[in-house]
């Protein structure tokens, strides 16, 4: 949710478990940690018929889950009519102070911001992508405004937390303009965060894929480069998502396309492997790999390197959204398929 502001930006023991924040808040979350989509819809459908949701933040906290589990099963009408329900984000009814006896010294939106995310993306998936855009737009600019809000009352953990939630954001955002080739928006975006020396190694690597994609190859190596400085100086400024070993895999993988563009398949293939050595479960260097080995005629071994992911890590190999900006990257599952075709295997058992 909106943070409240309380009188310290540091959280607080108030609370004993998952359970004392909303009803039966820590099995719903295990139901999400597992994938059980459906039956988290069934419970929040049982819990509201027999009432035993008695607080607003509860009925927020349900129809959250609820609108999650709805899109991961494809069900986007459903959810976007489920968050249709609330209407506006910024009623009084959303908001703690609203509710004093309830909420005593806490001010600020209960609308969680997961909410506000799948709020803008529901309209990309609905085909309405203007109005994701638009949808994206606002809420970068409610982000931006809660980032001055926490600044002027130093809580810099809070500062943290909104700046994450920015990166991530604008990373959807370029995501959507990089769709439809819109290069010029996504280095306007890049650029724009670079400038007020807000650096992430991932949108700076994006900016690089960018300048790719438009013919810049020496301004990508320098965007690269810029990177594995970032990783040998130690630099990561906090607001980033990844660990130290994504961070090295992401410096290889930069070095894979540079690789890649020149088509120098053979060093491509050993920077890949060196982030599969470093985590098993990265799909984009499995991918990458598979396709340079194809490239170099080795359609047995990009077979094999396909199908031990698929039996190794099947939910994650299949995951759609996965591909690098600009270059002929398809799902591990297609390629199989194209791969064995072509070596005149079956392949219907995949």
């Amino acid at each position: 949710m909106d943070e409240p502001t309380p009188a310290t930006d540091r959280p607080t023991n108030q609370f004993g478990s998952l359970n004392n924040l909303a009803h039966e808040l820590a099995s719903l979350e295990d139901l999400a940690i597992r994938g059980s989509w459906r039956s988290i819809i069934d419970k929040v459908s049982r819990t509201r018929s027999l009432n035993l949701l008695t607080s607003p933040h509860d009925h927020l906290i349900y129809l959250s889950y609820n609108v999650l589990a709805l899109s991961k099963l494809s069900r986007f009408a459903d959810a976007s009519s489920e968050i249709d329900t609330l209407d506006d984000f910024n009623s009084h009814y959303y908001k703690y102070e609203t509710y004093p006896q309830l909420y005593p010294n806490r001010s600020g939106s209960m609308i969680p911001f997961s909410l506000r995310f799948i709020h803008a993306q529901l309209p990309m998936k609905l085909e309405n992508r203007q109005e994701g855009l638009d949808r994206f737009y606002l809420l970068l600019k409610f982000i931006r405004e809660k980032i001055k809000e926490k600044e002027s009352d130093n809580l810099h953990d809070s500062v943290k937390t909104w700046k994450r939630r920015e990166n991530f954001v604008l990373n959807c955002l370029i995501g959507h303009h990089l769709g439809d080739k819109e290069f010029n928006v996504c280095l306007d975006l890049i650029k724009d965060l670079i400038n007020r020396d807000y650096l992430d190694p991932v949108l700076v690597s994006k900016l690089g894929c960018i300048q790719m994609q438009i013919g810049d190859i020496e301004g990508a190596k320098v965007s690269f480069n810029r990177v594995e400085m970032m990783l040998n100086e130690g630099k990561n400024d906090g607001y980033s998502f990844l660990s130290e070993v994504q961070f090295r895999n992401l410096v290889n993988r930069n070095k894979a396309l540079v690789y890649l563009v020149g088509k120098d398949y053979v060093s491509a293939v050993r920077e890949y492997e060196e982030c599969i050595e470093r985590d098993h479960t990265d799909v984009v260097a499995i991918n990458n790999k598979a396709l340079c080995l194809m490239y170099l005629r080795d359609l047995s071994d990009s077979i094999k390197v396909l199908e031990k992911a698929l039996e190794r890590i099947p939910t994650i190999a299949l995951d759609e959204t996965l591909f690098v900006p600009g270059f002929e990257v398809r799902l591990i599952a297609e390629i199989v398929q194209v791969l064995i075709s072509k070596d005149g295997r079956d392949f219907a058992r995949l």
